[in-house]
């Protein structure tokens, strides 16, 4: 779905750069974030339902039949696939994966910007996760944790801040200009990499499957709501430019 949205907005910018800039070179930029935004708040709202009703019977009976599913499947051969997949979602799977794309976007595009976002994005959903665990303050699930926890459950940090991290980086790979066989295999790779994190939570049985549900919609919030802060810090550093250049011509 983020996916989609994302090419949506790219679609709709797009298009409006092609038939309306030549009125206002500012409308399409103005659109698409209005857009965006419109986005978020129905995200916001998603998270605002799901959230009111974690403690319903409805979703409990959701909650158990999906976990009983997963769990059911539990081996040791599995178990310690599922382990190793939860940590790529964990702290220094994270730092592996900054590393990784500080040398990937630093030596093959010379550009730092990516870097500092993609930093900006994770540290904040992380921060932001903990904050949302306090105000909601869900327990952990009865059944048997296959690794040890000491936080609240909801909304899955995991599952938060997969889709944030590989999500952000997905749309940078997105609007890059790489092969597009490389490209395709990259954002797959993330995307089935961000569903496995949010299921690893559940086989495990430390989150619920609503924590993880929680945990994808307000990571794509903050992805969404990170795509267009950063926009907007380009626009008015392209005006900051233009004042420059216009002042030196004067």
């Amino acid at each position: 779905m983020r996916k989609q949205v994302a090419q949506t907005l790219v679609r709709v910018k797009q298009f409006l750069q092609d038939k309306v800039s030549q009125y206002n070179e500012q409308l399409p930029f103005i659109i698409t974030i209005v857009v965006a935004l419109i986005i978020v708040v129905t995200g916001i709202n998603l998270f605002i339902d799901l959230t009111n009703t974690i403690h319903s019977d409805a979703l409990a009976g959701y909650d158990a039949r999906i976990t009983e599913f997963f769990t059911s499947y539990r081996s040791p051969p599995l178990t310690k696939f599922i382990q190793f997949i939860t940590n790529v979602g964990d702290f220094y799977g994270y730092l592996f994966m900054a590393t990784l794309s500080t040398i990937f976007f630093y030596f093959l595009f010379k550009n730092w910007r990516y870097v500092f976002e993609i930093i900006f994005v994770i540290i904040v959903a992380g921060l932001s996760n903990v904050a949302l665990k306090q105000v909601i303050n869900r327990a952990r699930p009865d059944v048997e944790h296959l690794v040890s926890v000491e936080s609240l459950s909801y909304p899955s940090g995991h599952a938060m801040s997969a889709i944030s991290f590989y999500g952000f980086l997905i749309y940078i790979i997105y609007n890059l200009k790489l092969n597009r066989w490389f490209k395709t295999g990259l954002i797959i790779i993330f995307s089935l990499l961000i569903l496995a994190i949010g299921i690893s939570r559940i086989y495990l049985g430390v989150h619920y499957p609503s924590d993880v549900a929680g945990g994808y919609i307000a990571g794509f919030i903050w992805v969404v709501f990170c795509v267009v802060l950063f926009h907007v810090i380009d626009l008015l550093r392209k005006r900051m430019s233009k004042k420059k250049e216009n002042l030196k011509k004067q």
